[in-house]
């Protein structure tokens, strides 16, 4: 089957399943899934969903995220959207009717094994429970300041890729006549991140998307630099993708100010000049010296961070990066990781941010060893461990280890060790950064930077993945199971049907060790992912 048609069929697998193009509101990915925006989520088929050959996972948030991995998702998303525009043309739209609720299945006596349905179901229930605490004011104005930063997500492992090549090639003394034109390239788009960054946040947050980019295009503006605010001259791109950010919130709300009180025969010409005079000027005279210094701030912040911190702080960083996905505060670190590329270059906290990942698949494999005799877990991590070495790590912590409850705790100190590593070099003076944001894992590699070079990097990075792993595993298998556990999961399912019997995990009555109790509203732990 050529790849084309291959992507189509994905897409068409999907359509029916996710309730038919009738059920779907809005379209888009990121790096490794297809989000869709949903008029009645009961109507979407999860585990068939599950079973298609090319979906790793699903994600349920503020839309409903169907994993497919990074390159993957860029080409089935298209095909998609073609599907769904051929159905609406094709046929008149309708209101898709509410699904019934599928009855319960009937209680078998004695109880069954556990398996990666039951833990799926399981992940599902702490999915929903995360949704709704994560829906608060603030977690979601931090969304949308994330919804912002994802759409250059492509653009950034592009140019940094371009960038790394470029510094191996000027350090090798290779092709000299082609590395200014490959400079060129990288550093064009991160010139301009200020006018992208405006863009996306007027568009996230209501406003005119072009009113924003042109308010935030003053911030790089050359001529700035004949300003003087706050008894400085200013310099072009003062106060980065931070200043970007609130001229562009602020246009925002001097537009809206603007259509509730010009009158609409004056508002085309009206309401565009003020917003754009207003937001500027406040911009010139405040935003730009004070994102400045708040950027510069975050700039030393983290050097001091891991300079004098070192392996304490990559410690706090990697083990506790998946509880802050659960609170939906990790958010906030992406304006901080754009920040960091636009003044050093790269982001030192990814790297270590990343051994979380590594903690998991660490986990995974510990799970999958401990328990030999459920066939059905242990297909589920031999299907979603590639993809979690690839740094895609919801299918491992959505089906197996946050379910399971004390293994996604073990994950996290895996994820501890890993980051203590890393953090250690960055003391000693060795940074390991990334000049891009979204990939983790292996999918890191190419996007690695530091100041003692490539190889050196590269090595640290590579030693940081692989203590995440062992210690993960070794969490895992030492105590990620109680005898209570293991005797409730590892259990052979043929051998239960046929009538050796064990307490499914999570019925009513019992509680896994680690895993939430429906009873009781205050152990509702929430899921994460990476």
């Amino acid at each position: 089957m050529a790849t084309d048609d291959k992507h189509r069929a994905t897409a068409a697998a999907i359509l029916p399943l996710v309730g038919g193009a009738s059920n779907v509101r809005t379209v888009a990915h990121c790096m490794t899934r297809l989000r869709l925006g949903l008029l009645d989520p009961s109507l979407v088929d999860d585990e068939a969903l599950k079973a298609l050959p090319a979906v790793m996972g699903v994600v349920e948030d503020d839309t409903y995220q169907i994993v497919l991995g990074p390159g993957t998702v860029a080409r089935v998303t298209p095909e998609f959207e073609a599907l769904v525009e051929e159905a609406r043309a094709s046929a008149p739209a309708t209101t898709p009717a509410p699904a019934a609720a599928p009855a319960p299945p009937p209680p078998t006596p004695g109880g069954t094994t556990a398996t990666a349905e039951e833990l799926a179901a399981q992940g599902a229930e702490l999915r929903a429970t995360r949704k709704a605490k994560n829906a608060t004011p603030f977690k979601l104005f931090l969304r949308k300041i994330a919804d912002v930063f994802v759409p250059l997500i492509p653009a950034l492992i592009g140019c940094g890729i371009i960038a790394g090549l470029n510094g191996l090639l000027v350090n090798l003394g290779w092709l000299t006549g082609v590395t200014p034109a490959l400079a060129a390239v990288a550093s064009g788009f991160m010139a301009l991140i200020a006018v992208f960054v405006g863009y996306n946040t007027a568009k996230e947050f209501g406003g005119t998307p072009i009113l924003g980019g042109a308010v935030a295009a003053i911030i790089v503006f050359p001529g700035v630099a004949n300003i003087e605010a706050f008894g400085q001259k200013l310099s072009p791109g003062q106060g980065g993708v931070l200043g970007a950010l609130g001229a562009a919130v602020l246009a925002v709300y001097v537009e809206k100010w603007c259509r509730r009180w010009v009158p609409e025969a004056l508002d085309v010409l009206v309401t565009p000049t003020l917003t754009v005079l207003i937001s500027g000027l406040v911009t010139i005279f405040g935003l730009m010296y004070v994102a400045g210094e708040v950027s510069s701030a975050i700039g030393t912040a983290a050097d001091w961070l891991l300079s004098h911190g070192g392996a304490g702080a990559g410690l706090l960083l990697g083990g506790f990066f998946l509880p802050l996905v659960m609170l939906g505060l990790h958010q906030a670190l992406i304006p901080i990781h754009t920040t960091l590329i636009e003044q050093q270059g790269y982001t030192v906290l990814l790297p270590i941010l990343a051994m979380a990942g590594a903690g998991q698949v660490g986990a995974a494999v510990a799970v999958y060893v401990r328990l030999p005799r459920n066939e059905s877990i242990r297909r589920t991590i031999r299907s979603a461990l590639p993809a979690g070495l690839l740094g895609v790590g919801e299918p491992l912590i959505y089906g197996v280890s946050l379910p399971l409850g004390r293994p996604f705790v073990t994950a996290c100190v895996g994820g501890a060790f890993g980051g203590a590593f890393v953090g250690l070099f960055n003391q000693l003076g060795t940074s390991v950064g990334s000049t891009a944001i979204g990939p983790s894992g292996w999918a890191l590699f190419p996007l690695l930077d530091g100041n003692h070079g490539l190889g050196g990097t590269i090595a640290i990075y590579a030693g940081g993945l692989l203590v995440g792993y062992v210690a993960g595993f070794v969490a895992t298998y030492c105590f990620g199971f109680s005898k209570e556990l293991l005797a409730e999961f590892n259990v052979d399912q043929e051998a239960a049907t046929a009538g050796t019997t064990t307490v499914v995990a999570g019925s009513p009555g019992t509680t896994a060790p680690g895993a939430p109790d429906a009873t009781d509203p205050g152990q509702q732990p929430a899921p994460a992912k990476v």
